[in-house]
């Protein structure tokens, strides 16, 4: 049985699912009368952005393109890509690649309310979000608004086959965060649930597949798949502590995205886990295939994450990428600033602990 009442609003997007579905990019801007995108990149992702102006018929058929987009969404960068879309006279934006460019386009989008379409090559989820997380002065804030969510979203599987095995790793726990918080998320409901279930299923089931066979198509179109419900689920009932923690350390500390979610993922959950209800215990431990989900304890679900981690090349912890031991306590500073809604209340003791072994890398342990 579910927990009652609830609530539960549709996030309008169209969606292309499949492989080879980036030559379907033409006719999605002939069905919406656009004809000047405005193509979005990273420094590193140029090659797409060349691949993209092919399907459209060259360098006359788009308005411009920007390869600027970087990890947060600073806000300078924003505007600058704000000024050149002005003066190409852009459409539209279409952004290609993982949440940095997603973001950028996002960005764009709801400053201009021109359409935006989505081309992921992550399985991070910001795709099928209405959320936008920009940062400034070395803090990263988010809002959520409808015009924020892009328009169309391309899923095409092919261009995940060659993304690297650590990255897919990284960028699907990465989404598995979304759908977790989704479960226990102060609007939560179990259309939602179901579509967290399948989509943490899906990707958990994938990644230790493509740990040892990178190429097989179809753990890619499982891990694409679970991202796409994964990000649904993040944009339709909102974020709790393991989200802030993650903008408090990514923000303020510079560190990389997916990388710092994988670390925080299974501390937050850890620390919220005793506040849960049964539904959401279930509904946990159906998403982590524990053979028998009425009897699963806080312990076994933690177990369970600790074991796909042992399977994966990700890193548990920060410090590796920059994150200092003296650091905590600034940290924990910010984090409780502007607190999100959380299960369970935010205890300074405690949530200074988890960000210790979140610093750590430490193995994630029911005890706080």
């Amino acid at each position: 049985m579910f927990d009652l009442p609830f609530s539960y609003t549709a996030n309008p997007s169209r969606v292309v699912f499949g492989s080879g579905t980036i030559t379907q990019l033409p006719a999605e801007l002939e069905r919406l009368g656009l004809s000047k995108p405005l193509l979005l990149t990273t420094a590193q992702q140029v090659s797409q952005g060349d691949r993209l102006e092919e399907i459209l018929g060259g360098q006359e058929r788009v308005a411009g393109r920007f390869g600027e987009a970087v990890m947060h969404t600073p806000t300078g960068v924003t505007e600058k890509a704000l000024a050149y879309a002005k003066d190409v006279g852009a459409d539209c934006v279409v952004s290609i690649g993982g949440g940095s460019t997603i973001g950028l386009g996002k960005a764009i989008s709801v400053r201009t309310g021109l359409m935006h379409i989505c081309i992921p090559t992550t399985y991070a989820g910001s795709e099928m979000t209405p959320i936008l997380g920009e940062t400034e002065n070395g803090e990263k804030k988010t809002r959520t608004d409808p015009k924020i969510l892009p328009g169309v979203v391309i899923y095409d599987v092919d261009l995940t086959m060659t993304l690297p095995v650590s990255m897919s790793c990284t960028s699907g726990i990465n989404a598995v965060a979304h759908a977790v918080e989704a479960i226990y998320a102060k609007a939560g409901n179990p259309i939602i649930s179901l579509l967290a279930v399948e989509g943490i299923r899906s990707i958990t089931s994938a990644l230790p597949t493509l740990v040892t066979s990178p190429s097989d198509k179809d753990a890619r179109s499982k891990a694409l798949y679970g991202a796409w419900l994964c990000g649904v689920c993040l944009g339709s009932v909102g974020m709790a502590f393991h989200h802030k923690l993650c903008h408090t350390l990514g923000g303020s500390f510079d560190l990389p995205h997916a990388e710092t979610h994988t670390a925080v993922l299974p501390h937050a959950l850890a620390y919220n886990l005793p506040s849960l209800t049964p539904p959401q215990i279930r509904a946990l431990a159906s998403s982590l295939s524990l053979p028998d989900t009425d009897t699963a304890t806080p312990e076994q679900i933690i177990d369970a994450l600790n074991k796909l981690y042992d399977d994966l090349p990700v890193e548990r912890g920060v410090q590796r990428f920059g994150m200092k031991e003296e650091e905590v306590d600034k940290a924990v500073d910010i984090a409780f600033r502007n607190q999100y809604w959380n299960p369970r209340g935010l205890e300074r003791e405690g949530v200074r602990e988890v960000v210790r072994r979140v610093t750590a890398g430490e193995r994630a342990r029911v005890d706080l």
